[in-house]
């Protein structure tokens, strides 16, 4: 069976200087009678020497994290992080979920670098760019063995996927819950089947994320989800459903972002939105140029995360009303650094 694909078109990488352009040869062909390729996904060893990334950024509540893969199975038409793929050489369209760079090392760097004396626990991240529990997470297991070693060393960390396999380490993280070493966030965009499989082709169902919502926190351990993005026209009036959803399935907490469209991201959400939402795309190109200062995209801190403006306004207080609503957000979570420890000491 054909993978399912967010996009098939290829942009050229807005880094290179040689850059190709179709035209018009003379056969024209009606587009019914093409047919798409079929895009094997690559895997890629990432040879990085580090693991940790650190965040000085005012908008992301996190301190540092760590991104076991380089672009993303999932495919989501909307994702911010397509054009993180070109600084690696690749398009932010269909190379970047089908060019993975995985990162077996990852939990080796993660131990060299927790056991310098010089390391200072943070509040970490998994994944604070693409998906920690991507489908070939299944068989590579690098995020499990990551969360092995932050267990090892009473690490705290915050998780966000989109995927349903973090139930698989309901194991250690119930263990860490313990300590108020963890918790976990997912994603949903939209509680739509059809417009899921669509928009976010290789993730979990909306059904599947709650479900798994319920099991972790039926195992002890903190979940929360973030309304992420939000797509003015589209998915904003979710709002209320999703926060009932997630109140009725555990969740303690949420939090939302609006879509912004940077760099080849234009193309490709406006591709999509073409294919499979005709009638409705100069609804929502308004709808989010509402919120970025009659732009696409925004860039200025504070901004580029919830927007600006009346629409924007709108969406936040609407959030804030059915988070109160539905009793979310209604305490404060601690992730614990204190207990951090290296292995044969009795001190940090």
């Amino acid at each position: 069976m054909a993978i399912q694909r967010g996009t098939y078109i290829n942009l050229p990488n807005r880094f290179e200087t040689r850059k190709e352009e179709a035209f018009d040869d003379g056969w024209h062909v009606e587009p019914e009678e093409l047919e798409l390729p079929v895009v094997q996904t690559e895997f890629i060893p990432d040879n990085s020497k580090s693991i940790i990334s650190y965040v000085d950024s005012p908008d992301l509540m996190m301190e540092s994290s760590i991104n076991p893969y380089r672009g993303c199975e999932h495919g989501c038409a909307y994702c911010y992080a397509r054009p993180s793929h070109e600084y690696l050489g690749f398009n932010s369209a269909l190379d970047f979920e089908t060019k993975i760079l995985i990162k077996p090392r990852a939990a080796e760097l993660l131990r060299d670098e927790m056991m310098k004396p010089s390391y200072k626990p943070t509040i970490m991240t998994l994944s604070g760019n693409t998906d920690c529990y991507q489908p070939v997470e299944r068989k590579l297991r690098i995020t499990r063995s990551i969360l092995e070693t932050l267990h090892e060393f009473k690490h705290p960390v915050g998780i966000i996927t989109k995927n349903a396999l973090v139930a698989r380490d309901i194991d250690i993280l119930s263990e860490m819950a313990k300590l108020d070493l963890v918790m976990v966030i997912l994603s949903i965009t939209t509680l739509d089947l059809d417009l899921s499989r669509k928009l976010e082709p290789r993730t979990a169902t909306p059904q599947r994320k709650l479900e798994t919502i319920r099991r972790l926190t039926d195992a002890g351990i903190p979940c929360g989800i973030m309304q992420a993005p939000i797509i003015p026209g589209l998915t904003d009036k979710e709002t209320p459903a999703i926060m009932k959803a997630a109140s009725d399935h555990g969740a303690i907490s949420a939090g939302y972002t609006i879509l912004r469209l940077s760099h080849g991201l234009r193309d490709i959400f406006q591709d999509w939105l073409k294919k499979h939402v005709p009638l409705e795309e100069n609804r929502i190109l308004s709808r989010i140029r509402m919120v970025r200062d009659g732009e696409l995209t925004s860039t200025d801190w504070g901004k580029r995360m919830k927007g600006d403006g009346a629409y924007a306004e709108y969406v936040k207080s609407q959030f804030k009303v059915m988070t109160r609503k539905y009793g979310l957000n209604q305490k404060k979570i601690h992730l614990a650094t204190e207990h951090f420890r290296r292995p044969g000491t009795l001190f940090g």
